[in-house]
């Protein structure tokens, strides 16, 4: 059974910390949603995806590392002399800066309170529209949709280059093709990333870290990303999806 802890939420954590700089990977992930049907996709799974995007994040970084715990499971640990300074990542940061976890309790501890303010950043950067409506006519309710700048469209084109046409990726846009895939979701994503064996062939390869030689990452981060990315994918596969 995974084991559950309070972890403090990042409540102030939204476009503030993030509107200076490029948007997290947590933020990308969120961002490919399906916005003919105003929702979030794999919703089942999105708070285990999230917290991974934000570990993976952390270890592209060099913020984290994987280590090995009782019994054979993987613990993630905080790189001590090196905190991140968004406040998104800190909490997940200080959560693993107490001691040493297992990848599974981080992913349960950490990731419901992400989807909120990542949310809320990509509404503040343009990338999401919230639109209010009644329901039947009578109940207020919120949909989402694509904003108009583009940039959902030119971020599943960058992974459907990476997954259909074989473009080396940069570690960033690997470990986010191989969470798209270790969610569960990227079936959803057919019409634009076809689901064949050849997509499903080269997904499995990012998620065990062979990224291709041009990949800029060292040997230590491709196997810390490609250990949380793995993570995840146990935890997707047992979860309800919706």
């Amino acid at each position: 059974m995974t084991e559950r802890h309070e972890v403090p939420g990042p409540e102030r954590a939204t476009s503030e910390d993030a509107a200076a700089g490029e948007p997290t990977l947590a933020e990308d992930l969120l961002l490919l949603f399906q916005p003919d049907s105003g929702t979030i996709a794999g919703e089942g799974t999105l708070y285990y995806v999230l917290a991974g995007a934000v570990l993976a994040d952390l270890g592209l970084a060099g913020q984290v590392r994987t280590g090995t715990g009782r019994l054979g499971s993987v613990t993630v640990a905080a790189v001590a002399e090196d905190p991140p300074t968004d406040r998104l990542f800190r909490a997940s940061w200080e959560y693993v800066a107490e001691r040493a976890r297992g990848v599974q309790t981080v992913l349960a501890a950490t990731g419901p309170t992400l989807r909120e303010p990542l949310l809320a950043r990509l509404v503040e950067r343009g990338d999401v529209v919230r639109r209010s409506y009644k329901a039947l006519g009578l109940f207020p309710a919120t949909a989402l949709k694509g904003g108009d700048n583009g940039r959902r469209d030119g971020l599943l084109a960058q992974v459907r280059a990476v997954l259909v046409d074989g473009v080396e990726p940069t570690p960033r846009l690997a470990a986010l093709a191989a969470l798209v895939y270790g969610s569960g979701t990227l079936p959803q994503f057919h019409r634009d990333i076809p689901w064949t064996s050849a997509v499903i062939a080269r997904a499995e390869e990012l998620k065990e870290g062979n990224w291709g030689a041009g990949a800029a990452a060292k040997a230590v981060t491709r196997t810390i990303t490609a250990t949380i990315v793995n993570n995840v994918v146990v935890a997707a596969a047992v979860l309800p999806r919706s």
